[in-house]
């Protein structure tokens, strides 16, 4: 999950590619970068840290020119080193700057073909800088010469897509030539267009998410196809082409779930809309397995829980209260390296109002469960503010499986639900119920907002990967890539998957 932005302007884009990323803030706190083209010159600065501590005056002086490319991010493949901060550069041909959203399941295999091959260097552990690589090369063979037509473009996207395996959403620019964005050939990671009318001809923006063009005055066009590549060439002429051979709609449930902000729409599907349907099918089980008239009260966990909550508890019929007051200066949970943070940034992140849940039966509603840790600090909060019993429902199934395409999902020894039922995740979380969304009404709730929406990508919680490439020897060598990483021991993992430690879960 990274945010990435692409624009083509009349006038100046450093503050228009700065106020982008800080509407895709949420999609990564780990490293920004801008990368923009003037006189066939790139510019770039990135660095760790939040969009708006990267970024100083002097840095967006230096960010000249009118096209240009944004991204922020949080780790998923490689590190969180800042020589892994996009975009990424390469030199030849014509000079490229690529920023990327999603995660390559097939990158050892092409760095092999890459220097075996194509006779290109990868410098870091990136997936990103891989792709690059990727693109560069195909660019350099389609090209007849120095001169680069739309169908050489086209042409190098096509041999991208053959090669390239995994989940990715791309904008890149050329120097002097224009700006490239193409979406992976099952649409996994979200990427839309925008378009901005001027005196002085069309300016485009393309983008993660709709929030960041709706934000900066752009009017939404459509969203990138599955395989399809989009170039705005150096004359702000829009081209298109679909570019794969048998592309197919599959966005990620988890976008609609907890990454992207309420107020986007992601291939035509709301998703404030998607979320308050969520609440309603999680009422209809709620209902089935607890009794209404125990409970006294539904409380979100803020923030992405709150419109499947105030749903569930109008369909319920019971009242709905705000528990917990957010500290938005803290970063998401589960995006934070290290269970000791992870823990500690819990009660940092949330506070109890005592005064709503003494003497009273909460039910408590969260967007998923992932490690568990976070869960179980809230209860913990909720039963020390004086809640007689505690609840607990997840807007998501069960997170049992890793994610691979692009989200930073644990191992799965990691996992809280993976390997125990609800009722041992409830006893790991120390509620006194649990229940989780089914995995067919979380579908429900998606396509009930756009009926095209019929294949969703929903590995982390059936297994399923739909790029085909995924086996268990695969998830087995990510795992020990991770706990290699990460120092954890053999038997810390035989530990964990015996439930001889304490629970290891959190958001």
């Amino acid at each position: 999950m990274c945010g990435i932005v692409g624009v083509v302007s009349q006038a100046p884009v450093n503050q228009l590619l700065y106020d982008a990323l800080l509407l895709l803030q949420h999609r990564g706190q780990d490293a920004a970068g801008i990368a923009t083209n003037h006189s066939s010159m790139f510019s770039m600065y990135k660095a760790n840290g939040l969009v708006r501590d990267v970024f100083r005056t002097r840095n967006m002086r230096s960010l000249q020119g009118n096209s240009g490319i944004g991204h922020c991010r949080y780790p998923t493949a490689g590190s969180s080193s800042e020589e892994e901060a996009q975009p990424f550069y390469v030199n030849a041909p014509f000079g490229i700057t690529l920023a990327h959203n999603g995660n390559l399941t097939n990158q050892e295999q092409l760095k092999e073909e890459l220097f075996r091959n194509d006779r290109r260097h990868v410098n870091t552990n990136s997936d990103s800088e891989v792709l690059l690589n990727v693109l560069a090369h195909e660019i350099a063979q389609a090209a007849d010469g120095f001169t680069l037509t739309p169908d050489a473009v086209f042409k190098a996207v096509a041999q991208v897509h053959r090669r390239v395996r995994g989940a990715y959403a791309v904008i890149a620019q050329i120097a002097g030539h224009g700006l490239l964005a193409f979406r992976d050939p099952f649409g996994i990671r979200p990427l839309c267009l925008g378009i901005n009318e001027t005196e002085n001809g069309p300016e485009y923006l393309l983008a993660s998410e709709s929030v960041a063009l709706e934000g900066l005055g752009f009017r939404f066009m459509r969203d990138i196809a599955p395989g399809e590549a989009v170039w705005v060439d150096a004359d702000s002429q829009l081209h298109t082409r679909q570019c794969a051979a048998n592309p197919s709609l599959n966005p990620c449930a988890f976008e609609y779930v907890y990454l992207a902000r309420p107020d986007s729409v992601i291939d035509g599907a709301s998703v404030y809309a998607t979320r308050l349907r969520m609440g309603e099918y999680l009422a209809e089980k709620i209902r089935k397995e607890i009794p209404v008239e125990e409970i006294d009260v539904v409380m979100p966990i803020p923030d992405s829980s709150r419109p499947a909550a105030i749903q569930l508890a109008l369909k319920l019929g019971v009242e709905y209260r705000e528990g917990f007051i957010k500290n938005r200066y803290i970063g998401r949970t589960f995006i934070m390296p290290g269970q000791t943070m992870r823990r500690k940034s819990v009660r940092q992140k949330l506070n109890a109002i005592a005064s709503e849940f003494k003497d009273k039966n909460v039910l408590l509603v969260d967007d998923s469960i992932v490690r568990g840790t976070t869960s179980r600090e809230i209860v913990q909060m909720a039963r020390e503010s004086g809640a007689r019993k505690v609840f607990f429902a997840s807007a998501a199934p069960p997170v049992l499986y890793p994610n691979v395409y692009g989200i930073d999902m644990p191992t799965r020894d990691e996992l809280i639900a993976h390997g125990r039922t609800v009722e041992e995740v409830c006893r790991e979380i120390t509620a006194d119920r649990l229940v989780y969304q089914d995995l067919d009404a979380l579908k429900k709730s998606i396509s009930d907002v756009n009926p095209a929406l019929t294949n969703v990508e929903a590995s982390c919680f059936d297994g399923v990967y739909i790029t085909g490439d995924v086996t268990p020897a695969y998830l087995d060598q990510l795992e020990h890539v991770r706990h290699k990483s990460s120092g954890k021991s053999q038997e810390d993992v035989v530990r964990t998957q015996l439930n001889l430690n304490p629970p290891v879960a959190a958001e």
